[in-house]
């Protein structure tokens, strides 16, 4: 089982597919030759055929005409004058031997003009007479000198005679001499008398010797079986002998000029045929296929001998160049196998494995490649950090440290940038599916690439690492440029404008020129002094560590008076969110935007401001010390804002928030306020009801006069305090001052309307009901 899978693995070996390859190179022109021979046995075949037909249309035309002379001599005899005479016209008894004479004479004469004309007579039915040339016969005589050779009867010549059609070719015995002869008869019968009977019948006669001389005479034909056949296709002549069964199969075929035919004593054979052209006869010949595809065997043997030959040649190349091909790739490919089994190989096609191979080999050298470049790398950042920190090498000096990196320098003079990518997380989050490393990794390789082509197209080098979370690089000045400064800053300013493509948000500080190698640590800390300065200056910026040694008059304090503190205080106390908000605008803007404040002056300030915000809180919390809970935080998170304006921000946030709780706490004393003062009014209005319920002119109007108020505002405060309004609560004080009168007395509805405080009695039973559900009739009556 385990060889039988060896072999069927084999199959995908390069050498089965040369074979197969070669195999149809080999079969196409093997066949174009078949199809040439094909071609060309058509052709042949064609000409074999057409050369046949030549052959039996010259029998046909030498056998035509001894059957011409036939047909013209029995034209002879029966429009013969004299037989016309005997046959035809009423003789008297005595001329009619005389006119047959004559008759007899004239076919003498007729017989000597046709010398091939072997026997002729007219059969006169009338007399029962032959007329032959030179005397006339009783019919057993003519027989028996004619015909009477033992192959046929005096009744059945009688009765052919009698009976027989005309124009009919028949094969009947002749006697000449005392020899018996086999003669072609061509049989016609003549004209009816007038009477309606038959008048007799004209037989001429050839022997079929004849026949047989002429056919032999033609070259070509002498192989094959000739015959002569009539209208029934029955055979007269054959110049070999004939099996009656041939005849029968033959009459199928007799329709075709050329067909194959398989014949019990001649094999496979051709029969090829022609129609007489003056007479009923069909001339056929039959032909074996070894004699009639002679030539078409010889060029098919040719054919079949050359395709051999050039199979076992191509064989013997194939294998050749087979062996001298394989056998170099069989030698590379157990040299890379090594010590494997041939089992145990999991590719067997030979080019693909040594693809593979070579593929392996490729990759390998490119991780290695790869690792050498990326060590290069690491070594070539480890370099510049080092110089950037100012450590010295002892092992091996910078200029041949930068000459075994192919780092070159245009001179010894350097400056130093740094940028600072401040969108790191937000450019994280439109890279997912990426390793973190993989992200910072891409990052800084667009920065490189981009910073090294800028610096390079302003006629400097630039060189690229990564330190602190900061990309720095590292600029070695041409001293062949005219402005450096200028240069320095369009670099940084094209990078920022390019990167922001990559939707990179940088901030870049520069610093400032200094040669040799010692000088370069000074740049990196001046481009590290510069990059803080964003605290101040802001985000996304070109910070030039020049440009802030070159401000003059530094100032040494900063603006923030106890007034301005006072002020701030007092506002946020009052909830003025607004006038808060201006207050500190003013602060920073006369702090910040006239001059450049060193660090610790804007942290100080920044934290004095903090610090009025945190006592304001303490002052507002009292006790309950929520918003400082809500806000445990707020000072870490102002220290982790990196710039002057974010700080500002997050102050102004918490601002916001101190001032909305102040207003909160003022607006809650107010409504406390406010409630008592509506409670105390509330008692005097419901206190003056009860006492005047009873004037029927007690109205809102009247009430809001009162107490100085208007009647729809203080009915509008009643109820916003009691639920009820003013006109309600009059109207609840006179329905109870009805109901206890209905209890101890016996006063009519009217006087009590009256006494409740109703003029119209009719306005007392509507109110009663609207308020009780029943009239103060029905009222009365269950009570």
């Amino acid at each position: 089982m385990r060889n039988f899978q060896y072999l069927w693995q084999k199959r995908k070996s390069i050498i089965v597919t040369w074979i197969v390859s070669y195999s149809v190179v080999l079969i196409i022109p093997i066949m174009i030759s078949l199809m040439i021979y094909s071609q060309a046995s058509s052709t042949l075949a064609s000409e074999i055929h057409r050369a046949n037909d030549s052959l039996l249309k010259q029998m046909r035309y030498t056998i035509d005409n001894q059957v011409d002379l036939m047909k013209r001599l029995n034209t002879e005899m029966s429009w013969n004058m004299q037989l016309q005479t005997l046959l035809y016209s009423n003789n008297p008894a005595n001329e009619i031997p005389f006119l047959a004479y004559k008759v007899a004479k004239d076919f003498a004469m007729f017989k000597t003009s046709y010398a091939t004309i072997d026997e002729c007579y007219v059969y006169w039915q009338q007399e029962k007479s032959v007329i032959r040339p030179g005397n006339i016969r009783d019919m057993e005589t003519a027989f028996s000198t004619l015909h009477d050779t033992g192959s046929m009867t005096y009744s059945e010549w009688e009765q052919a005679v009698n009976g027989m059609g005309t124009n009919k070719f028949i094969v009947w015995p002749r006697m000449n001499d005392g020899q018996a002869q086999t003669s072609i008869a061509y049989v016609t019968r003549l004209p009816k008398r007038l009477d309606g009977n038959e008048a007799g019948m004209s037989i001429v006669m050839i022997d079929i010797d004849r026949f047989q001389n002429a056919i032999e005479n033609i070259s070509g034909l002498s192989e094959g079986q000739l015959l002569i056949l009539n209208e029934e296709n029955d055979i007269l002549v054959s110049n070999r002998s004939v099996d009656p069964e041939v005849n029968k199969m033959l009459n199928p075929f007799l329709k075709e000029g050329h067909v194959s035919l398989d014949l019990p004593d001649r094999g496979n054979s051709k029969l090829l045929f022609v129609r007489s052209e003056i007479s009923d006869l069909k001339y056929a010949v039959i032909i074996p296929n070894s004699v009639y595809w002679k030539k078409a065997e010889f060029v098919r043997s040719f054919a079949y001998i050359s395709i051999i030959i050039s199979l076992v040649s191509a064989t013997i190349l194939t294998w050749f160049f087979l062996r001298r091909n394989y056998s170099p790739i069989q030698e590379l490919v157990q040299t890379l196998m090594d010590k494997k089994s041939p089992q145990d190989r999991l590719e067997w096609n030979e080019l693909r494995l040594i693809k593979q191979a070579v593929m392996n080999t490729r990759n390998e050298k490119d991780e290695v490649v790869m690792q050498l470049q990326k060590h290069q790398q690491v070594l070539r950042s480890n370099l510049l950090n080092r110089l950037m920190k100012g450590r010295q090498d002892s092992l091996i000096s910078y200029e041949e440290a930068f000459e075994s990196f192919q780092m070159k320098l245009h001179s010894d003079m350097f400056a130093v940038m740094l940028f600072m990518v401040e969108n790191e997380d937000s450019l994280y989050a439109k890279l997912p599916g990426i390793d973190i490393n993989e992200r910072e990794k891409l990052i800084q390789f667009i920065i490189y690439n981009v910073l090294e082509e800028l610096a390079d197209k302003h006629g400097h080098i630039g060189y690229v690492t990564e330190t602190n979370d900061m990309m720095v690089c590292l600029i070695n000045i041409n001293l062949n440029s005219e402005d450096v400064t200028h240069d320095l800053n369009a670099i940084a300013a094209e990078a920022q404008e390019f990167l922001v493509r990559y939707e990179m948000e940088l901030t870049v500080s520069l610093s400032g020129k200094h040669s040799s190698w010692h000088g370069i640590s000074k740049c990196y800390q001046e481009a590290i002094d510069a990059m803080e300065y964003k605290m101040v200056l802001g985000k996304q910026g070109i910070i030039s560590y020049e440009d802030i040694v070159k401000s003059e008059d530094v100032p040494t304090d900063f603006y923030y008076p106890l007034q301005a503190e006072q002020q701030l205080i007092n506002f946020m106390k009052a909830g003025h969110f607004e006038h808060a908000t201006s207050n500190m605008d003013e602060i920073f803007e006369r702090n910040f935007n006239q001059q450049i404040k060193s660090l610790a002056l804007t942290k100080t300030l920044l934290f004095n401001v903090a610090a009025t915000m945190l006592k304001t809180m303490n002052e507002l919390d009292g006790q309950e010390n929520g918003m400082m809970e809500r806000n445990a935080k707020w000072m870490e998170e102002i220290m982790a804002c990196d710039t002057v304006y974010g700080m500002q921000e997050r102050l102004k946030a918490l601002l916001q928030e101190v001032c909305e709780a102040a207003e909160s706490k003022r607006s809650a004393n107010v409504m406390q306020d406010r409630e008592l003062s509506l409670r105390v009014l509330t008692a005097k209005v419901t206190e003056y009801i009860e006492q005047n319920y009873s004037d029927p002119n007690l109205n809102v109007n009247a009430i809001g006069e009162h107490f100085e108020l208007k009647g729809s505002y203080l009915s509008k405060l009643f109820k916003t305090h009691t639920g009820d309004g003013l006109l309600d609560c009059i109207h609840k004080f006179r329905i109870e001052k009805a109901k206890r009168l209905f209890k101890i007395s016996n006063e009519t509805i009217v006087e009590t309307s009256k006494l409740a405080g109703y003029n119209d009695v009719a306005t007392f039973i509507r109110v009663f009901k609207k308020y009780e559900g029943i009239t103060p009739g029905k009222y009365k009556e269950i009570d």
